[in-house]
């Protein structure tokens, strides 16, 4: 019996020369609903666990005057499987971050430069508004709508971290204007007018 006890407990301590340390993303294949699959352990190095794409600022000549730099498992398959990854966030000053949602992951937003306006919608309508300066960190709950506004008079800067590898992003404003939704459809789910429904096609790229 004592032998046992110590052969299981071993079990714990000391864990199996068969365990996976790693699961670094093998981008070549398919993508399924926990990620990629293994890169062959002899084919991995210390390249896949390193990623530099979050060190130039995003291009914010557009609408939203914004940027996302996403570190994804797509664009860093050194966390794939590990719970985790990141985003880098330029707002041009006035830039925003349209309403949108996480479906797969919750958010932790740090400040590093400027003053942002930010909050986010919880499932009962109550509101969570607030300002964040440099060296703030906020929360924004998976699933949950929020936004980001740079209210300063300089461009800010801000990284995201999340809980998956792959946290996803719905944008409400591009989900209802950026596609073929017919006016009149929007019209009676929206209440705005027709004027303004086209307005706002126009604006995100949307037709009918």
């Amino acid at each position: 019996m004592m032998f046992l006890l110590i052969l299981f407990t071993s079990a714990f301590l000391f864990p199996s020369s068969n365990a996976l340390d790693f699961c670094v993303g093998d981008l070549g294949a398919p993508q399924g609903p926990a990620g990629y699959s293994c890169k062959k352990v002899e084919a991995v190095t210390v390249n896949d666990f390193v990623f530099s794409g979050l060190n130039a600022v995003g291009n914010t000549s557009n609408v939203m005057k914004a940027a996302v730099t996403p570190a994804f498992s797509t664009q860093f398959p050194g966390i794939n499987g590990l719970g985790v990854s990141l985003a880098r966030l330029d707002l041009a000053v006035g830039g925003r971050t349209a309403m949108h949602t996480h479906p797969e992951g919750t958010e932790v937003l740090t400040i590093i430069q400027g003053t942002l306006c930010a909050g986010f919608i919880s499932s009962t309508n109550k509101v969570y508004l607030t300002s964040l300066h440099e060296g703030d960190i906020m929360a924004f709950p998976q699933g949950l709508m929020h936004f980001q506004i740079n209210v300063g008079k300089t461009p800010a800067l801000a990284f995201a971290s999340f809980s998956n590898t792959s946290p996803g992003i719905y944008f409400m404003d591009y989900a209802w204007f950026a596609n073929d939704l017919p006016t009149q459809i929007l019209q009676k789910t929206t209440f705005l007018d027709p004027d303004q429904i086209q307005r706002l096609k126009e604006l995100l790229g949307g037709t009918n």
